[in-house]
């Protein structure tokens, strides 16, 4: 297997971690790192790899359960203008951060603390991509308006503004209130949008 395939099957692996932990927390269970290992179909020694202790586990698995699922975001959707949708992506996150903000910072610091100590272990992956699938799911409609590079490059740029390290800036660094940071947040939305669209020649 190559690297690309190991990067992807590490991936995965973390995945089936955070969904084997959602299902038995929705089952209103309160499991050890060795019942979610057994629910994901891998050893302890490996949950053990991808996360130090059940605490993170759960912790992130919580955040899982509170992030919008981008089919159920969109379902009502009749706008295909991507900047509406984007807009709406980023609206429903921020309010998921909002409501979670304490347990968010503890998974960032968890996961920067992950990565400094990573060692032999420093290729794999130490956080979820949660926002890349709304993000797509948002700009979807509109694919045909971008150059495949573009519309990927557009995707990555918005991971920047979409989530929880948006918020942190906006709070901790800028020091603006909420409704300040909704506005810049949708102004570089709408400006990002609009430049990587198609240019008509």
């Amino acid at each position: 297997m190559g690297k690309a395939g190991r990067s992807n099957q590490r991936r995965r692996t973390r995945k089936d971690l955070l969904e084997a932990a959602t299902r038995l927390i929705k089952q209103g269970r309160q499991p050890a790192l060795e019942d979610v290992a057994a629910e994901a179909l891998v050893s302890r020694a490996t949950a053990y790899r991808y996360f130090p202790s059940i605490d993170a586990l759960l912790l992130e698995a919580s955040i899982d359960i509170a992030v919008p699922d981008p089919q159920e975001l969109f379902a009502d959707e009749s706008s295909a203008d991507p900047v509406v949708r984007v807009a709406r992506a980023d609206d429903a996150l921020h309010d998921m951060i909002l409501a979670n903000e304490a347990p968010l910072r503890a998974m960032l610091a968890q996961s920067i603390d992950r990565r400094t100590k990573a060692g032999e272990d420093s290729d794999l992956p130490a956080r979820q991509n949660r926002r890349t699938p709304l993000i797509e799911a948002a700009l979807e409609p509109a694919r045909g308006r971008y150059d495949p590079e573009e519309f990927d490059r557009l995707a990555k740029s918005l991971a920047i503004l979409l989530g929880p390290e948006a918020m942190v800036v906006c709070k901790d660094v800028l020091q603006i209130d909420d409704a300040e940071a909704r506005e810049v947040k949708r102004w570089a939305i709408k400006t990002l949008v609009t430049a990587a669209q198609k240019r008509e020649h």
